[in-house]
């Protein structure tokens, strides 16, 4: 796993030594989560954001097929095109929403589909990247069994990506989530374990039940996942040939937020952009940990005691990004904002049927949280608005449909 073109390894935050790309499971010297270091003098910036170049084709691991997707990014990756494993996750759609942007009273409002990523969800992304870290290693099945606790989106990204690498994956996941993630997650041959209780529960079953000996695909275990979070923020401002002015991004583990804020952080370093956009995390009002250390002024969340939203990927009472989540958004000049579970699901009805896109109920945080913001008098009329679909509608239809047919629905 030699370093290629602008990548240097991987950095620990703490003690600053630089390692291996294989080093991926946590500083060899301290234990910290590394990230992924990169020389940008070395990014050919113009190249990379050349609008008149078609999407370079990247090949896939296992076949002669070709995809385009974030790969084409892959000077600011940490692997070449050429070797990824990748279902062409990425280039998913920019749709505007003209209806929203009337009632949001801005200029433009934009839905950023990750629904139509391979396995309907964002976290396709990371697996990609964190997938192509597996393949290559000298022995990619060494690392086996791979493992992680998930809400349920993430689990069955893994397992679709760590089955076409023939590698075995176990999915921790909580019996609150949903039926589809758990039943896909066997159709793309994965392992399950559904444990009672909370996503909490599930996470502390991982080294109960594999007693350690496992390789972490963990979000902020791994490196490889936020990096293909922040893809994200490539393709916006690759599509709408500027940085947006807002953005809203549901947020659980902190994953997303830290990835997506990384991504235009490192648009202004390679000098494509001149400033970042202000982020807005969404959490729904019963599972709020980052949205309440932001307003606290805290550093890092405290675990959210008793959970309770209906909106099951976003019930993380203690999310492992929530410190670099907070940090992400300060540096942004970001914000935090809370929302019912009733808002977040008209929300994500309300743009089925308006904007034809179909939202899961994670989803519909972003407009919701966007409704909201606009409440607190969060827009000055002007604004270029980015609202992140994270998963698709088939991941929760009984939750959507039951509130559509429930009182006053």
């Amino acid at each position: 796993m030699e370093p290629t073109g602008a990548v240097q390894g991987l950095r620990c935050p703490d003690c600053e030594t630089i390692h291996p790309l294989d080093a991926d499971q946590g500083c060899p010297t301290c234990g910290t989560a590394c990230t992924v270091a990169y020389d940008y003098d070395a990014v050919d910036a113009a190249a990379l954001f050349d609008r008149g170049a078609p999407p370079r084709d990247t090949a896939v691991t296992t076949g002669s097929q070709s995809a385009r997707g974030q790969w084409q990014y892959d000077a600011l990756l940490p692997f070449d095109a050429a070797d990824t494993v990748t279902a062409g996750e990425g280039a998913t759609p920019l749709v505007a929403a003209d209806r929203l942007a009337d009632e949001l009273s801005v200029d433009s409002v934009y839905i950023k589909d990750e629904s139509r990523n391979p396995t309907g969800t964002v976290y396709d992304r990371g697996m990609s990247v964190a997938a192509t870290a597996i393949a290559a290693r000298a022995a990619p099945e060494a690392v086996e069994p791979a493992a992680l606790a998930t809400t349920g989106n993430s689990g069955q990204s893994a397992a679709a990506y760590l089955r076409r690498l023939g590698v075995r994956s176990y999915a921790f996941v909580p019996s609150r989530s949903a039926f589809s993630n758990k039943a896909m997650i066997n159709v793309h041959g994965g392992e399950m374990q559904v444990v009672g209780g909370r996503y909490s529960d599930a996470a502390d079953a991982v080294d109960e039940q594999l007693a350690g000996d496992y390789y972490s695909l963990q979000e902020f275990t791994t490196p490889y996942r936020q990096e293909g979070a922040k893809t994200l923020a490539f393709e916006l401002y690759a599509d709408l040939g500027a940085v947006p002015d807002v953005v809203f991004v549901p947020a659980s583990t902190g994953e997303v937020v830290v990835g997506v804020a990384a991504g235009f952080e490192e648009l202004v370093t390679i000098g494509v952009a001149d400033e970042t956009p202000t982020l807005v995390a969404v959490q729904p009002t019963g599972c709020a940990p980052i949205a309440t250390a932001v307003d606290s002024g805290a550093s890092a969340p405290e675990p959210w005691a008793v959970p309770d939203t209906i909106v099951g990927e976003l019930e993380v009472p203690d999310p492992a990004g929530g410190s670099q989540a907070v940090a992400a958004l300060e540096e942004l000049d970001g914000a935090a904002v809370t929302v019912d579970d009733d808002a977040i699901l008209e929300s994500a009805v309300a743009v089925a049927s308006n904007e034809v896109i179909e939202m899961g109920a994670a989803g519909g945080a972003a407009p919701a949280g966007a409704w909201r913001y606009a409440d607190d008098g969060g827009f000055g009329g002007d604004e270029t608005v980015v609202l992140l679909n994270t998963e698709s509608g088939t991941k929760t239809p009984d939750i959507l449909r039951s509130h559509l047919m429930g009182p006053g629905g």
